[in-house]
């Protein structure tokens, strides 16, 4: 092949992969695709991050804090402090410490955690208790409800009264606030198992769904305290549902907002092992090295004693000792006493005929005894436990007697 002719066939080569490519591009679709990956650890570390997040797009500040050390002052802005995550571990001195905060000017809202435990006066919730608010199951209400019917009561349920006719109401499962001035209520997403109950009819305003009340608001001195069953409709994954958010804002206007993520304490034992836990294990090594340390067995095994070697002697005493354990004192007292009156019947016919003092005279003539002795030795003896040595002599004097007939 000559040089002329590769010159033709390199660019014609050329020409035809460039015409392949041009279809094959013009065959070729794009797209965009979205790849979710899920929250970011920031959301995941934090539920609320959402409402923080709203409530800053609203020119509210939020502040996130840990502890209840620093509640803010109420003197020159006024302070909202959101109580939204768990209070489990919460003391009575940091519960007096809010509502001292909250009576002097502060919005405090929380979240009901407790049941109100009939028999007990209290949930065990020590905030909600201060404030003399009561939760219940939703399903309670229903129950008693229908105990009422079919006692022929009518039925009280603690609800305003445009609820009274649920089977009109739009959207029951839904939480509805009344604003003043407004026609339309709000709806929220409450949680509709639990109810909360104002037994003192402290509360200014509340907001129900069609079973059950959600959410209680009454004024604390110079501030305000509102109450909810449950945050999760401010939460990253339900704060953007029917007006959840607006809720929050309405809650929070025209003030500063603290929000407590965490009132639990961490205890000893718990900083131990986030910090030192490589030293923790350690020492449980060392102390069950320790435990078996002591517990190995010292010096040869004792053989075990050979039956062989065993007397008759050692027999009586074993059984002496399990029926005095087993009986006591007066029972072995008694049989000996027993068996004496059972030997003077076989020595003196007649004997069960003769009165006690006679029997007494009878036994201390055939023994050779003083009768003082014997009517001492075989009178009834009161349930009492008596010494060693008196015992020990009981029983001499007895056998002596009895060995005498």
């Amino acid at each position: 092949m000559s040089r002329r002719i590769l010159w033709w066939i390199g660019p014609l080569v050329l020409v035809v992969i460039a015409a392949v490519a041009m279809l094959l591009f013009q065959q070729l679709e794009h797209y965009q695709e979205v790849i979710d990956q899920g929250p970011s650890p920031k959301a995941q570390a934090n539920p609320y991050l959402a409402a923080q997040l709203f409530l800053d797009q609203r020119s509210i500040p939020v502040k996130v804090i840990e502890t209840l050390h620093g509640l803010p002052a109420t003197q020159q802005q006024t302070q909202t402090l959101l109580l939204l995550d768990t209070r489990e571990n919460m003391t009575p001195a940091e519960v007096e410490r809010v509502l001292a905060w909250t009576r002097s000017g502060g919005r405090l809202v929380f979240v009901a955690e407790q049941l109100w435990d009939e028999k007990k006066g209290r949930s065990g919730d020590l905030l909600l208790d201060q404030i003399q608010i009561h939760q219940f199951l939703t399903r309670d209400l229903r129950e008693q409800d229908r105990r009422r019917e079919q006692e022929m009561i009518k039925p009280v349920i603690p609800l305003s009264a445009d609820l009274a006719n649920t089977s009109k109401t739009p959207w029951p499962e839904l939480t509805r606030l009344y604003v003043e001035h407004e026609t339309d209520p709000a709806y929220m997403s409450f949680d509709p198992a639990f109810h909360l109950d104002d037994p003192q009819d402290q509360a200014q305003s509340w907001a129900n769904s069609a079973d059950a009340t959600h959410m209680l608001q009454m004024v604390y001195g110079n501030g305000l305290i509102t109450v909810l069953t449950d945050a999760d409709l401010w939460k990253n994954r339900a704060i953007g549902k029917y007006d959840n958010a607006w809720l929050l804002w309405y809650l929070t206007q025209d003030s500063a907002v603290t929000l407590l993520l965490r009132t639990e304490h961490a205890d000893v034992f718990s900083l131990l092992v986030r910090y030192f836990p490589l030293a923790l294990t350690a020492l449980v090594l060392l102390t069950l090295m320790a435990l078996w340390r002591v517990g190995m067995r010292q010096g040869p095994l004792q053989p075990a004693p050979e039956r062989a070697r065993r007397q008759l002697a050692e027999h009586l005493r074993a059984s002496a000792d399990f029926m005095l354990r087993r009986k006591g004192q007066q029972a072995l007292l008694r049989n000996l006493q027993t068996d004496i009156l059972r030997r003077a019947r076989q020595r003196h016919p007649g004997f069960d005929g003769l009165g006690i003092a006679e029997q007494w005279q009878t036994v201390a003539r055939l023994t050779r005894q003083p009768t003082s002795a014997v009517g001492q030795a075989l009178r009834p003896r009161p349930n009492e436990r008596l010494s060693r040595t008196e015992f020990i002599r009981q029983v001499a004097y007895l056998q002596t007697l009895r060995n005498a007939l």
